[in-house]
């Protein structure tokens, strides 16, 4: 079930160092990517059918071919390391035991869309990951596979690891671009039609840590062997992670359309203590949470969770026991989203502070039927009313556990 691609050197004893990389195939996809035309590098990109592994699962190749071929300003490549998703702590893996991996795959990406400059936007609190994600870039430039002659290939890029300041709202990738830019980090208006990001006035992609570190497979092997994993319209591999009440925690790299309920009994060991099942968040925080007896059937892949009502996210799987009070999680993560919410949006800014409020009055014994429905009517209040997707993901999440678990919280309720 466990197979490795982007975790192919995750066990290497110093596999971060570059002459340990080197040993062990990072950046021999260099060769092969130089040979082909820049357009040729993204159709093998599109043909594997890569999606975005940061949440939205939007197909990357299609993404890559927005950029245009002659904008006056520079292009540019943005790596969204910002993994601030509650349940979430993959790409940091990458970014530990593999940083020249991610290296070569914004090599190949940044040529893929002729960007000469790309950045990392890493996450504040990842003060370890940014130190050495910094000291791989300073091997790879001193080994002359990054600055003015990439690989001797005759292809120039730089590329700079920048860090946030702790806003959960930067993983929304036009408010990380703002933030880049040296402004507050405040989400920006969609356009009507697809486009590129901007970033500086430029045309930009914005991908995730695993997204791009899944790249140089693709160039190195074909994109027939990338689909040979997964299934027809979840393609590849994910670095699937574990948390909670589980036996086995920890990430690690699946095939997409493997079952959900095999995962955690099999790798996961089953749920701690021997007790029973309850709920599971499927992808981080910001996914519909499951009950026990609906991932029956599930598999991991985009389609199967969507079909379900929830969505595949990032991957963090948070496994909660019978014992676990629904309300106190609903409570916990309503104090996060309260806190996080950037508030450029009414809706947004009141509806999760109100949620939060109304969630503390349930809990401390002193909520009515009145206050529950309230907490549905603000679900209403924020879904669609706002810029990004952080308020309506946040109705989504609110309305799936009071109504799933809705006898917990009426239990808590003077007038039920």
């Amino acid at each position: 079930m466990i197979v490795k691609i982007v975790s192919k050197n995750f066990d290497i004893k110093d596999s971060h160092e570059l002459e340990v990389a080197l040993k062990h195939g990072r950046y021999s996809s260099l060769k092969k990517l130089f040979s082909m035309k820049p357009d040729e590098v993204t159709q093998e990109v599109t043909k594997s059918g890569l999606r975005g592994k940061g949440g939205g699962g939007a197909p990357t190749g299609e993404k890559w071919k927005l950029m245009p071929k002659d904008h006056p300003k520079p292009s540019y490549l943005v790596v969204n390391a910002d993994e601030s998703e509650p349940g979430t702590f993959k790409d940091r893996q990458i970014m530990e035991f593999d940083p020249h991996l991610l290296i070569e795959g914004i090599i190949n990406s940044s040529y893929a869309i002729n960007a000469h400059s790309a950045y990392i936007y890493i996450r504040g609190e990842y003060v370890f990951w940014a130190k050495r994600l910094n000291e791989a870039i300073k091997e790879a430039y001193e080994a002359g596979l990054l600055g003015d002659n990439v690989g001797g290939f005759g292809y120039k890029l730089d590329v700079t690891v920048h860090r946030g300041a702790g806003a959960y709202i930067c993983g929304e990738k036009s408010a990380l671009l703002e933030s880049l830019e040296g402004k507050r980090g405040h989400p920006r208006l969609k356009p009507q039609q697809k486009e590129p990001e901007w970033f500086f006035g430029g045309p930009t992609v914005v991908n995730n840590v695993e997204t791009i570190s899944s790249v140089p497979f693709i160039i190195n092997e074909g994109y027939e062997a990338y689909r040979a994993y997964g299934t027809e319209k979840s393609p590849g591999t994910m670095l699937f992670g574990m948390s909670g009440h589980i036996n086995n925690p920890g990430i690690y790299e699946l095939p997409f359309g493997v079952k959900m309920k095999d995962v955690i009994e099999q790798i996961g060991g089953g749920v701690k203590n021997g007790k029973k099942l309850k709920a599971v968040i499927p992808g981080g925080s910001s996914c519909h949470v499951l009950r026990a007896d609906e991932i029956e059937d599930i598999t991991l892949d985009y389609e199967s969770l969507r079909a379900h009502g929830s969505s595949l996210g990032t991957g963090g799987m948070i496994i909660m026991d019978e014992d676990t009070s629904m309300p106190e999680v609903m409570k916990n993560l309503f104090e996060f989203y309260h806190h996080e919410s950037c508030g450029q949006c009414t809706p947004c800014r009141e509806g999760c502070g109100w949620v939060d409020k109304i969630l503390a009055k349930i809990l401390s014994g002193n909520g009515y039927k009145k206050d529950y429905d309230t907490i549905l009517d603000a679900c209403d209040m924020l879904n669609g009313k706002a810029i990004c997707v952080f308020a309506p993901s946040v109705a989504f999440i609110a309305n799936s556990y009071i109504t799933k678990f809705k006898d917990e919280f009426y239990a808590l309720l003077k007038d039920s």
